[in-house]
């Protein structure tokens, strides 16, 4: 509100200085049956209100800052319009300019009381001095004062509370804008984690896990057969080479390194291969339907969930065989990945990341995940993603 008070308290000024130089010309001129003592002793108090103003009503107006100071300026003001009146009556003109002042610095109430009191005390004290003068002539002009007073102190009330709410209301929304920008940060990075603790799961972890395997694999044929530890070895070294190139990928915030030069059919073959030389587990991979181009966030979707299925296989399913489905069909894209291994409740509490993030992944492309399985009936895994 201080911002607009600045931009716009110019026309108040202005107003007051017009009322301030009309009032004053017409006591020093137009005023009839008053002595020179009356004329210049109401100027000066016009000017008293004048010099109240620009030095302190109007500095603590525009700041909103009156505190102790209100009730001194309010009643210097009081005492200045009516002995101003009394000198000459013509100078109650002033109250144009001082009513809505009363009314910018009271509340609403005490403000109409104390206009009405001082257009009163006014009326009253010219009849006193004036005994002549008829009642009814009083009456109306302060009818007329006080009713117009009043009218114009309810508008400045009004303006000043829509511009309160107003500021409250900016007030409001710049806090609501910078909560909603604090929880979107948090939310981005919350979801930047996810998106890291995914991956390095869905990488580096498994490929270490896969390392260990083939070096106890080659530690246990060490002096019966070299032939078996060569390729043990071999393999662990291989995967500790993709794991060095899936990390320096992640590190850059690329796609994952199986899919920078090839497609996401060959990544998921590569994998099935991989299972098959790591385990001896027989991996198909079927494709049904005519391929085509589909999103990297799509891609990555399909093969990391084939990539996390593969690894369940390695590690729990205990299996002969594993088939892996691509379909393109119309609209969508469906991977299905069915093992013959011992199976699982999924209904059962786990503590793994393997499944939570598989479907945290796939949420974000607004694809949708299934498994069925059950003790000693294998394990069928189907995820479906629109196109």
């Amino acid at each position: 509100m201080t911002d607009a008070a600045d931009r716009y308290f110019w026309l108040w000024d202005t107003f007051f200085a017009f009322v301030y130089v009309a009032v004053v010309c017409l006591v020093l001129f137009v005023a009839n049956g008053v002595t020179a003592a009356e004329r210049y002793g109401s100027v000066g108090l016009l000017t008293v209100i004048l010099l109240l103003y620009v030095f302190l009503a109007r500095r603590e107006l525009v700041t909103e800052r009156l505190g102790w100071r209100r009730n001194l300026f309010i009643a210097t003001l009081f005492g200045c319009i009516v002995g101003s009146s009394v000198l000459v009556p013509l100078s109650m003109y002033s109250f144009f300019a001082v009513v809505p002042l009363l009314f910018m610095t009271l509340r609403l109430f005490p403000a109409i009381v104390l206009t009405a009191a001082s257009i009163f005390t006014s009326m009253m004290i010219s009849l006193v001095w004036d005994p002549g003068s008829s009642i009814l002539n009083a009456v109306i002009p302060l009818a007329i004062s006080v009713s117009f007073s009043v009218m114009i102190g309810v508008w400045i009330h009004k303006v000043i509370d829509e511009s309160v709410e107003r500021r409250d209301l900016i007030k409001q929304l710049e806090d609501s804008q910078a909560e909603v920008s604090r929880l979107s940060h948090e939310a981005g990075v919350a979801g930047e984690r996810e998106r890291l603790a995914g991956e390095i799961h869905d990488t580096l972890a498994q490929g270490f896990t896969s390392i260990i395997t083939l070096v106890q694999a080659a530690e246990s044929e060490l002096g019966r057969d070299e032939s078996q530890v060569r390729k043990h070895l071999s393999l662990a070294v291989r995967t500790a080479r993709e794991n060095l190139a899936e990390s320096r990928a992640l590190v850059a915030a690329l796609a994952p390194a199986e899919l920078t030069e090839s497609s996401v059919l060959d990544a998921i073959r590569r994998q099935a291969s991989k299972l098959t030389e790591e385990t001896g587990v027989a991996a198909e991979v079927v494709v049904q339907g005519d391929r085509r181009p589909l999103t990297t966030g799509i891609d990555v979707v399909l093969l990391r969930t084939a990539q996390e299925t593969l690894s369940n296989v390695r590690k729990h399913a205990d299996a002969d065989s594993v088939e892996i489905v691509l379909s393109y069909q119309e609209g969508s894209v469906v991977l299905l990945v069915t093992d013959d291994g011992k199976g699982f409740d999924p209904s059962a509490a786990t503590s793994g990341f393997g499944l939570r993030g598989m479907r945290s992944r796939i949420d974000q492309v607004g694809g949708s995940l299934s498994v069925t399985s059950s003790p000693g009936a294998g394990t069928t895994v189907e995820l479906e993603v629109c196109t």
